[in-house]
């Protein structure tokens, strides 16, 4: 196979909430932390185990805008997207990498007993079209849709 694949999938909790970064000509791109947990019993102590894993997560323009409405610490969100590691200097002059998962889709988690949220929405950041369905789910999608009569 000569082809690569760059591919991530997460569900966790926002530790934090959406920082927005605005830049001229009016982009912008959130940012925020999100944990996963990963629980397992050590098979010689009988322990239960917990690790949690942070996750730097990036969303841009108007997807950014939805998370930074919607989404509040602590709650629960599919997100797919893209490694990408980024090189910056430190205030001491030192180099540092970062990873950061560069968000495709997402979809919050959060029910309506669980948290703020009223509703469950998915989006695909790189759109700029939103349309809404009778199930109240709110999507931003890639491609315009269409009202044909084909089940799929």
């Amino acid at each position: 196979m000569s082809g690569t694949l760059n591919k991530v999938m997460l569900i966790g909790h926002l530790g934090d909430e959406v920082k927005m970064h605005y830049f001229e000509g009016g982009n912008c791109i959130g940012r925020f932390p999100i944990a996963t947990n990963e629980v397992y019993t050590n098979k010689s102590t009988n322990e239960r185990i917990s690790n949690t894993e942070w996750h730097n997560i990036v969303v841009r323009n108007k997807a950014a805008e939805i998370c930074e409405k919607y989404l509040s610490k602590g709650d629960k969100v599919y997100i797919e997207g893209r490694l990408k590691t980024r090189k910056w200097t430190d205030d001491k002059g030192l180099e540092r990498y970062s990873t950061e998962i560069h968000c495709i889709d997402f979809t919050f988690l959060t029910g309506k007993s669980e948290g703020e949220n009223s509703q469950q929405t998915t989006a695909k950041p790189q759109s700029h079209t939103q349309s809404s369905s009778p199930t109240q789910e709110h999507s931003v999608e890639h491609e315009p849709t269409t009202n044909d009569d084909l089940p799929f």
